[in-house]
Order: C-alpha cells, then structure tokens, then sequence
C-alpha cells in the first residue's frame, strides 16, 4: 500500500511540475526553428528604409529592427538564447514560394498584404500603409498619368504595383509599353538610364531609392497618388502560435512607444548607406493602425 500511494504522489508531482519549452508541443514553425538551432529571416536587397544592404553587404532597416523583437520574443518561448539568426536574400518573385517552402521563417521587407496572397500565406498586424506614386526624371517635365500615353514605363516583378499598373494602363486606354525589372534597383535604373518613362511603386521606396541615386535631384515625383496595399511580415499560413508570437512582438512596440522611435530612425533620421534623411513622417493612416493594430488587407 505504501508503495502505491509513493507512486501516487510521484505521478502527481509530475503531473503539475512545470514543462520546459522543449516537452511542450510546439507549432510546426517553432518546432522546425527550435530543431534547427536558427530562425531564417527573408531580406530584400533594395527596398530603403524597410529591408536592404549596407556598403558592407549586412542586411538592415526598419522591417529587420521590428523582426528582431519577433526573434527575442522567439528565443524566449523557445528558451534558446543561443537561438542563430540566417539571412535568405528574396525578391519580388521568390518571396512567397520561400516561405510556403520554408526556406524563410519570416519575410522582413516591405511585402503588401493582400487578400490574394493571404491564400497563400500569412501575415503579421500592419507595420505600414503606402500608396502608389510615379518617379520620373525631372527633364522629361511628366506631371501626370495622362502624360504617360505610348510611352514605356517599368514596375517590379511580382508585385502588386505590376497588377496596379496593367489595370491602370487598360482603364485609361493609355497604351503604355510595361516594362518590368528583376528588382527595385533594375526597374529603377531603367528610369535613371531614359530606357522607362516612369517607374511606379510605393511611395516611399521609391523615395529611398531617390534619396540613394547618384543625382538625386534629377528625378521628380509625378502629381498623381494611388492608394496601396500595406505592408506585413510574411509568414507561412495556418501556424496561428506562430503567427500569435509575431503579432503580439510587433503590437508591444506599438503600444510601448518603441515602435514611434525605430520609425524615427529610420524615416525622419539620416540613415546608411549615405547618411540621408527622408523626412518622411507618419501618414494619418499609419498613426491609426499604430492606435490600432489590425492584419486585415484593403477590402476586408
């Protein structure tokens, strides 16, 4: 009798003992990261302030400094302070076939949620809200959309801004031959170069790349403004702990203040690789959805 009523409080003792993060069950991208020993974080080459490449090739931006909150928050639940961190350069193309593959843990770039692509993917609460501008040089005197009828534009691959653009283009029986780089710095060189009219894209990555061109002042912001798709951090679909663990990181900074300062930093301070501030300041929109957080893309 006393041998069963010692395995008795011993099953007991077990039964309400704490459980270390490595005997709980864990989400499927939790559990891959903690068996590998590293989170794999997508990066973009070009996409200033958001997600690009100093003069010494190390990624860095604003979407890496909020994603580096997601990896403290996921070293702790982890317990894995020793958690690595590995770098996977994407693009406009591969981003979403990375992480469906998971090849990327998290993309940390300047990725519009869509509700197409939510299909695919899943994405974090809205960490920024642009729209849609033209860059042209400032030599071809181009003020409008209209203006741009039979000429060649450029968009970037894979994005929403190619949708944007074909559809504009057909609605407005322009005409425009459209062009499309690899990336945001090849569609942006065919514009520097004369080979495109314009390139349009987000309004503050195509401020960044501005801001980084040889002669900044040669190119100019066409009048027109389109609203666009805000920008999440990207992730695969159906891991609700995971995708909990990011949002909760991201919503703290928002709520703390600390969210305000890196926006700081990175739009309104002068930043790598050339020390240039973009004087670029929270849209009213943004300041709502700061107030507010909420994942939900335009028509939700």
């Amino acid at each position: 009798m006393k041998r069963i009523a010692t395995g008795l409080a011993t099953l007991c003792v077990l039964a309400f003992a704490p459980v270390s993060s490595s005997a709980q069950s864990l989400s499927p991208t939790l559990q891959k990261i903690r068996d590998a020993g590293t989170i794999t974080i997508g990066h973009r080459d070009s996409s200033v302030p958001f997600s690009y490449l100093d003069n010494n090739q190390k990624p860095i931006g604003f979407s890496l400094e909020l994603c580096d909150l997601v990896v403290a928050k996921t070293k702790a639940k982890l317990n894995k302070p020793d958690l690595k961190i590995a770098y996977q350069a994407v693009n406009s193309s591969n981003r979403i076939p990375l992480v469906k593959n998971g090849t990327v843990d998290i993309e940390c770039g300047s990725t519009a949620n869509t509700i197409a692509r939510q299909q695919e993917v899943a994405y974090s609460v809205i960490f920024y809200a642009p729209q849609f501008k033209w860059l042209a040089l400032k030599a071809s005197d181009l003020k409008t959309t209209d203006d741009l009828k039979g000429k060649a534009v450029v968009v970037t691959q894979g994005t929403n801004t190619a949708q944007f653009v074909a559809k504009l283009n057909a609605e407005k029986n322009l005409g425009m031959k459209i062009l499309q780089g690899k990336d945001h710095a090849e569609s942006f060189l065919l514009v520097e170069t004369g080979r495109a009219s314009a390139f349009m894209e987000d309004d503050i990555l195509l401020a960044g790349l501005k801001a980084n061109a040889a002669s900044p002042d040669n190119l100019a912001f066409l009048n027109d403004a389109y609203p666009s798709d805000p920008y999440g951090v990207m992730m695969a679909k159906g891991d609700g702990e995971f995708k909990k663990l990011v949002d909760d990181a991201l919503v703290e900074a928002m709520k703390s203040g600390l969210y305000d300062k890196l926006y700081t930093k990175w739009f309104e301070s002068p930043i790598p690789p050339k020390n240039i501030n973009l004087k670029f300041p929270q849209s009213d929109k943004l300041k709502e959805l700061v107030k507010t957080p909420s994942d939900k893309a335009i028509g939700q």
